[in-house]
């Protein structure tokens, strides 16, 4: 919507034009929250919220306060702004400190003058009551500082901005909610013009001639009028007097543009003539604007002419209010400002002038530059005596200097710096090294450490970089030889260290460079000679082989006879390495041609040894002479193989017969001899000259009778195998003896086996022999034998048994030792046969269904209660009822400490008596609060405990209420959604937790929980419509829920799951979680501009994408995004691996929330459910936790200690990766920059979904804790809850204001249940008539006395104590089941039927009775909490006949019912029995635990009971010295004990403004009346009496602090006498002077 325009052309109808009028206001109200929304981020330089947001943002004062900083920073420093960033405002909501940052900036709009009618109050703006106020106070505000020229002017944006009809409408809503009127903004400044001038015609009509002057645009008279000194204008210049015109028209023309664009009807407050006109406040704002539009004109062109002495009288300007002006840097202002307007105009592409804050900006750059240097140049002269000195430490700390302002020193040279810079200095003409000079010599003398520290650290790539630095200013360092660099540094690092230097200089690592180049230029030249090698041995020509080696440098000597010996190894050499590479192309390395070469030497060497070796040989065998061809022919040179000493004559021999086959070829003499190597090389020897070659001679003939190497050797391999073979067989005689013994054997053997053959085949005959020959002679004995027996029969006999006997004995009597030397064996074995018989049977009653008669007999008596079960039941209820009365009372303390604060302040700010504040703190005391407890104690049985028939059925009434509502959760539900949310939330704090004790007892716990069951259910059934309504609604159950259990099971929980992932996101220094582009860009900036001393060139306000375009900005956040991953998978582990810590109860109701909406709505899907559920797990139980730990005690803070912003940074960006990945939310829109975490979420969000699927999968309620429809009547116990009489009653008058609504039904029990509670209670008759006295007290005393607590014996009305328990299902099974146990315990039998219609013996009778004497023992011993049910206990004095006649009656009726057979032996009793013992034995384990959590409950509270006393003992200490104070004060004040009373006519007390009327009585009658206002004894207290005509007609109490509460709330009138009307503050004002001196 914009402006209103005009009306329509049809008629409107009255309800039509107000409904205009109202939408027309409202929309007006939102232009003027625009307005002061923009104006607001023009002062401030910070984004703001959107109008309909604007006044929530205003309550906590910060941007408040943060706008007094910017006019009066002396006032409001910033740090005394509360909660600076709004992080305690986000997370916890207001805080009453928050009250201290409006009354900041209340006291800075004091400061400079604002008058105090345009003021709000501090609750107008906390409490809301009255926004519109407050942005009337801005506009006024900033109309007031554009005067002072301190603030520019605010817009007049009406009609000039767009709404929505929604967001119109809600401000329209808003303001008839409140009932506000809009203030007169059109009349600020006529307001203004009226508070600050003396004469305010004078001003009025000054500055209506001002506008007509403007008007008529006359420059001289405009100035005339300018100047009139009733305009109370300042700061007129008469040179700027045309400036003045052109402006003030232009704003006036403007002014009226914007007053025509309204409409009258939207102005309520009719139309002003300021309206139109400029008012002395604009028109003062627009002069100093001009003015300082002048002196900065005045500033550049002093800086056009670079003139120094017309710069400085600028900057004298007053108008421009210049901070920090020092004649003494005026040369740094001319050449900061000059660069700055160069830097303007290049920026924009043309001249402009220098804003005010640039210029003052350019001032305080210069003023930084100018202490720098002086800083710099004390920093020199420290630095050259520290050199002088020697000592390297003291040299190092003046470098360290940042006021010297030199490149980086590096602790560790410091020895490197010493002695290098007090070299320079003494070599320095003057002795001192300037600036420059050092500043050169510290960036080398870094650079060489960088380089030593880069050796030490053997880092190649810190070396490189070092050694490129310009700062080193090394020459000839190459790219390519960087390793190199580093190797040869390092050995000289190793061998000056060796020698005692321990750094290198520039010169050593200068010359290194130099070395290395050399080194890698003579391997380049290497290079290039094998290159040519390579390609001359492919061109098989061994003179441009020979050619490419001579150019090879440090090869050994190359001979040039031996040149086709290169060309030959190399070649092959090459060939073999192309086949074992597989590549032709291969080529020989310097390795390889270097062996090559070497091994040529050698094979000449070796060649010309050898023919020369055979032509010795040769020559021995001419002279034949044996002993000399034996001698030549062992030449190793040579190398023949297998030559003999012995075979000489025959080598000399054979060799000759060869010699001698062979004749001369020619008849030239020959010369030359030609001999083939291994390798088929050939090597040419002349005989002459003994000189060898590789090349066949062209000139020369041939030896033809010459013997070779191959010939003589096959000659000595012949002979010397002759000679061999002759020696073997010589030596082998015994061998060959030996071989025929062994063939001698083998023919004997031979014919051993043919005898053998023989035998085998005539084996059977020769067996049958064998054995005739046997069988005579053993039937022989045998018949000897039995012919001695049988002639003494009877003496074997008597033996026989002898033997036996003594046999016997011996066996039972070492049994019988060995079992009592392992007695103890014995036993365990005996024990672990019976436990595994125990174990089995139990098993079998455990996992089987229908376990057997005998198996439930075995531990039947389970069943029975103990006498240590009677007192464990009785200390669960006696440490239940002691935690809920510690709960009470430290709540009460709380708020009774709370109370003292209040009036404690009261007692501060108002000088109330002290008194009072004693009075409330005496019932803090021990004394006090013991003397409460008897009185209450005594109280007690007078009031609902009365033993009378009228207060025994009223208490019954009650317990049998609250029973039905405890055991029904229906009820309570119901009840929920028909208070509003602030009403059903404290009604479940105060009542329903109370009803439940605050689940401390599985019971409890369990009746909790399925009242947080009935009403979520019932919330989702009526109230969601979609299946997303629980995320964006509110939900209250879900909102009770998490604050229960995150306030106590939970916390430990949290902390349990939390406390290690956040505890080390706070405890790393290091860590920086920072993922918003703008605010890293304007960190990077910060940092460059702090570390370079220079304004940064980019611009500092950026968009998120112009800020991603800087390669900086993105590495940041890239560093940032990795941080907040690895910290996040952290928290999903510690998460994900939890399920088991989360509370049961939540657990269990993610569990319902997921069924329900599962049953509601089928066809969502199961992500989308998910999505639901991970929000209650996670979002709103463990979310609150990981933004702020410190407020769910998640980790261990010190006292004052709070997180840093960059923690809480952090941990938010944290959360809200948790919350994305938990809600499957994609980062997208202004998050765009961080989509590359999507496919993390994805990821994530199916831990999240394994996660929550986990944490459904819970055991219900029942099974949990082990409660059945039986529970209630076995239960031993009773419960039993304490509640005050004020939660009593206050439930009461709930449930019968909306009976018909949480039940409709007319027969509904709750009816029946209130009606026999009748009318709704008082205290007193429920505390009794010693209370009644009371009903005249105030109201402080009535309260304390509805916080009285009572206890209740919860009943069910519904069973009657006394009814039979045939009429009832399952009080029928109950009862046979307790008559079953007695009768199974006492007598034996199969089954139940063998037992029922079995007669009992005596002894079972006797046993029987027994056990009933016992149990009635132990049921007179225990308390009527403790006692069994009536109705079983009258079963149970039953005798054994009794109990069968009944169970038989009670078998019959239940087989009836269908609920057992007969058929089957009532096993289906048998298997409810098996049940029973099965849940006891639980019962018993949770018990125990139970115990063991309430004690654990006990000693917390004890902790903090102790924190509450020691509280208590400081505020005693306090009020003990303001009593002091007093008591001094009241000293010199003089000696009266007792203050004097005031005596006053009604009509004094009118005219002081105190009375306002009296009712019926004339204003002429007031002079007849009197007041006497008398103090009393205990002070604060005063007696008001009233006399009319000297008569007396009533008193009245009149309480000092009363007086206070009512200033404190507000209340302006107040009523004395129930007639006369008094102004509450005046007469504080009146008191405070007559009886207080203030």
């Amino acid at each position: 919507m914009e402006g209103a325009g005009p009306g329509r052309c049809e008629r409107l109808t009255a309800d039509e034009m107000d409904e205009q009028r109202r939408q027309n206001v409202a929309y007006q109200y939102l232009c003027h929250l625009e307005e002061a929304k923009r104006w607001m981020e023009a002062c401030l330089g910070e984004e703001l919220p959107s109008p309909t947001e604007l006044e929530e943002t205003l309550r906590n004062g910060v941007l408040l306060a943060k706008l007094g900083h910017c006019f009066a920073p002396a006032v409001v420093p910033l740090k005394k702004i509360y909660d600076p960033e709004q992080t305690r405002y986000k997370t916890a909501g207001l805080h009453f400190r928050h009250t201290d940052n409006i009354n900041h900036w209340r006291d800075a709009m004091s400061h400079v003058g604002l008058p105090s009618i345009f003021h709000p109050e501090t609750t107008d703006i906390y409490d809301k009551k009255n926004m519109p106020r407050v942005v009337y106070c801005i506009h006024a505000l900033s109309f007031y500082l554009f005067k002072l020229g301190l603030a520019p002017l605010i817009q007049d944006l009406y009609g000039k901005v767009n709404f929505t009809e929604e967001e119109i409408n809600n401000m329209k809503r808003e303001l008839e909610k409140y009932g506000l009127q809009l203030p007169a903004f059109s009349k600020i400044g006529g307001i203004l013009a009226n508070e600050l001038s003396v004469d305010e015609a004078a001003v009025h009509a000054a500055v209506l001639a001002i506008n007509e002057a403007v008007e008529r645009g006359v420059v001289a008279q405009t100035m005339e009028t300018l100047q009139n000194p009733h305009a109370m204008l300042v700061g007129l210049r008469q040179e700027l007097a045309g400036a003045y015109q052109e402006v003030l028209h232009q704003a006036k023309l403007e002014k009226g543009s914007s007053a025509r664009n309204r409409c009258p009807q939207v102005i309520p407050e009719g139309e002003d003539v300021y309206d139109w006109c400029l008012t002395q406040a604009e028109i003062q704002g627009n002069i100093n604007k001009v003015n300082v539009r002048g002196a900065l004109e005045e500033v550049d062109n002093a800086l056009e002419r670079q003139d120094v002495l017309a710069l400085h009288c600028a900057l004298q300007e007053p108008s421009l209010a210049l901070r920090c002006v020092q004649r003494d840097n005026l040369e740094l202002y001319l050449e900061q400002l000059s660069t700055d307007r160069e830097e303007k105009a290049l920026e924009l592409g043309y001249l402009e002038l220098l804003e005010q804050e640039e210029v003052q900006a350019g001032i305080l750059t210069a003023n930084r530059r100018g202490e720098k240097e002086r800083a710099m140049l004390q920093a020199v002269g420290r630095i050259n005596a520290a050199v002088r000195q020697g000592t390297p430490a003291k040299t190092l700390e003046a470098l360290l200097d940042p006021a010297a302002q030199l490149p980086d020193v590096h602790s560790p040279a410091a020895p490197l710096y010493q002695q290098q810079l007090a070299l320079l200095q003494r070599q320095h003409p003057r002795g001192e090294l300037a600036h420059e000079e050092l500043f050169v010599a510290v960036e080398m003398l870094s650079a060489v450490a960088l380089v030593n520290q880069a050796l030490d650290a053997r880092n190649p790539s810190r070396l490189w970089s070092s050694l490129v630095s310009p700062a080193l200013g090394l020459s000839g360092v190459e790219d390519a030889n960087a390793q190199r660099y580093f190797d040869d540094l390092l050995q000289l690092k190793v061998q000056s260290r060796k020698a005692g230097a321990e750094f290198l200089s520039w010169n050593d690592i200068q010359d290194s460079i130099n070395n290395t180049n050399s080194s890698v230029q003579d391997e380049t030249d290497r290079v290039r000679a094998l290159r040519l090698l390579n390609e001359a041995l492919l061109q098989e020509d061994p003179e441009v082989t020979l050619a490419a080696l001579l150019l090879v440098p440090a090869l050994p000597d190359v001979a040039l006879p031996t040149a086709p010996r290169y060309h030959s190894v190399l070649a092959r050499a090459r060939r073999q390495k192309i086949q074992a590479t597989q590549d032709s192309g291969a080529a020989l390395c310097w390795e390889e041609i270097q062996e090559g070469v070497c091994q040529a030497n050698q094979d000449t060497v070796a060649a010309r040894r050898m023919a020369l070796g055979i032509a010795a040989i040769n020559q021995a065998i001419k002279e034949g002479k044996a002993s000399q061809t034996l001698r030549v022919l062992c030449n190793p040179d040579v190398a023949l193989h297998g030559v003999v000493s012995a075979c000489a004559e025959p080598y000399q021999e054979q060799l000759a017969a060869l010699m001698a086959t062979k004749g001369p070829a020619g008849s030239t003499k020959p010369c030359w001899v030609r001999h083939r190597l291994l390798d088929g090389a050939e090597f040419y020897l002349n005989l002459q000259t003994l000189e060898g070659s590789w090349q066949c001679p062209r000139h020369g003939s041939f030896y033809t009778t010459h013997l070779s190497r191959e010939e003589m050797q096959s000659v000595i391999t012949r002979v010397t195998l002759a000679h061999e073979r002759e020696r073997l067989w010589a030596s082998r005689v015994a061998l060959v003896v030996k071989l025929q013994a062994r063939l001698r054997g083998f023919l004997v053997r031979r014919q051993l086996a043919a005898r053998r053959h023989v035998l085998q085949e005539q084996r059977p005959a020769a067996v049958r022999i064998q054995a005739c020959w046997r069988g005579y002679r053993q039937r022989r004995a045998y018949l000897h034998r039995l012919h001695y027996l049988k002639s003494n029969t009877e003496a074997a006999i008597k033996i026989q048994a002898a033997v036996r006997m003594w046999q016997a004995r011996r066996k039972y009597q070492e049994r019988l030792h060995y079992f009592r030397q392992n007695i103890k064996a014995v036993i365990k074995i005996q024990a672990f046969v019976r436990a595994n018989k125990a174990r089995g049977d139990y098993r079998l009653l455990v996992h089987t269904k229908s376990p057997p008669l005998s198996i439930v007999r075995r531990f039947i008596h389970l069943l029975e209660q103990s006498q240590h079960d009677f007192w464990e039941e009785s200390e669960v209820l006696r440490l239940q009822e002691e935690v809920v009365k510690r709960i009470r009372a430290s709540r009460q303390l709380e708020s009774d400490l709370d109370l003292m604060d209040i009036k404690i302040g009261l007692l501060v700010k108002n000088r109330i008596t002290l008194q009072e504040v004693v009075s409330h703190c005496k019932k803090l005391t021990k004394k006090n609060k013991e003397q409460l407890s008897e009185m209450m104690s005594m109280d007690k049985q007078k009031g609902l405990k009365t033993l009378s028939k009228e207060k025994r059925q009223k208490l019954e009434a009650y317990q049998h209420l609250f029973y039905l509502l405890q055991t029904q959760p229906v009820y309570l539900a119901r009840l929920i959604f028909q208070m509003p949310q602030n009403k059903s939330t404290k009604f479940m704090e105060s009542v329903i937790f109370t009803l439940y004790n605050y689940a401390s007892s599985p019971r409890e716990a369990y009746l909790l929980l399925q009242l947080f069951k009935v009403a979520l259910q019932e919330e989702i059934r009526c109230k969601v419509d979609h299946v997303h309504d629980i995320l964006t609604g509110n939900a209250t159950v879900i909102r009770l829920l998490v604050g229960f259990y995150r306030n106590l099971p939970g916390q430990s929980a949290l902390r349990h799951i939390l406390a290690g992932p956040v505890q080390e996101v706070l405890q790393d220094r290091t860590l920086s979680i920072n993922t918003d582009p703008v605010d890293i860009y304007k960190a990077w900036i910060n940092q460059t501009e702090s570390q370079s001393g220079h304004r940064s060139k980019l611009p500092y306000e950026v968009s998120p994408e112009q800020a991603l375009s800087h390669p900086e900005v993105q590495r940041r956040l890239d560093i940032s995004i990795r941080n907040l991953l690895a910290v996040t998978d952290k928290f999903v582990s510690a998460i994900t691996s939890s399920v088991d810590k989360i509370p049961y109860g939540m657990r269990y109701m993610a569990k319902i929330l997921r069924m329900s909406l599962v049953e509601k709505f089928p066809k969502a899907s199961a992500e989308e459910v998910d999505k639901i559920v991970g929000n209650l797990l996670y979002y709103r139980f463990m979310n609150p936790a990981v933004v702020a730990p410190d407020g769910f005690d998640i980790v261990d803070m010190s006292a004052g200690v709070a997180l840093r912003p960059e923690q809480r940074r952090s941990l938010g960006a944290i959360a809200k990766v948790l919350q994305h990945a938990a809600a499957h939310k994609a980062f997208q829109g202004d998050s765009a920059h961080l989509c590359g975490l999507n496919q993390y979420l994805e990821h994530t969000h199916s831990k999240f979904r394994r996660f929550i699927s986990a944490a459904c999968c819970v055991p219900e309620p029942e099974e949990r804790f082990d409660v059945d429809e039986y529970s209630e009547m076995v239960a031993v116990a009773k419960p039993v809850i304490y509640i005050t009489v004020g939660e009593l009653i206050n439930t009461h008058k709930l449930l019968l204001e909306h009976q018909d609504s949480i039940t409709s039904h007319p027969s509904d029990p709750l009816h029946e249940l209130l009606e026999d509670l009748d009318e709704l209670p008082t205290v007193q008759s429920l505390l009794g008539d010693s209370v009644g006295s009371l009903a005249d007290s105030s109201a402080e005393q009535l309260s304390q006395l509805s916080r009285t607590e009572i206890s209740l014996t919860l009943t069910n009305k519904l069973v009657p104590v006394a009814s039979s328990e045939e009429s009832d299902t399952r009080s029928l099974l109950l009862s046979t089941k307790q008559m079953l146990v007695d009768l199974i315990q006492c007598q034996a039998g199969d089954s139940l039927p063998d037992i029922l219609w079995t007669p009992a013996s005596e002894h079972e009778e006797a046993a029987h009775e027994h056990l009933v004497c016992q149990r009635a023992l132990w049921d007179a011993q225990s308390s009527a909490q403790l006692k069994h049910h009536p109705c079983l206990a009258a079963n149970s004095r039953l005798s054994m006949e009794e109990k069968k006649r009944k169970v038989i009656r009670n078998l019959r009726r239940l087989e009836s019912l269908g609920l057992v057979h007969s058929a089957s032996h009532y096993q289906e009793l048998i298997d409810e029995l098996a049940k029973d013992i099965r849940n006891q034995r639980r019962h018993r384990q949770q018990r125990r635990g139970e115990l063991l959590k309430l004690r654990h409950t006990l000693e917390g509270l004890d902790a903090k009971t102790l924190f509450y006393e020691e509280q208590i003992d400081y505020y005693n200490q306090y009020i003990k010295t303001c009593l002091d104070n007093l008591a001094a004060s009241s000293k010199g004040s003089g000696k009266s004990k007792k203050l004097p009373s005031l005596h006053y006519t009604a009509a004094q007390l009118w005219e002081k403004g105190v009375l306002l009327e009296i009712q019926d009585l004339p204003p002429s009658q007031l002079k007849n009346v009197v007041f006497d206002i008398i103090p009393c004894e205990e002070s604060g207290k005063f007696q008001v009496k009233a006399k009319f005509m000297g008569i007396d007609m009533e008193d009245f109490q009149l309480h000092y602090q009363d007086l206070l509460q009512l200033q404190y709330e507000g209340v302006a009138v107040m009523k004395m006498f129930h007639k006369a009307k008094v102004n509450v503050n005046l007469l504080i004002f009146l008191l405070n002077k007559k009886f207080f001196k203030k």
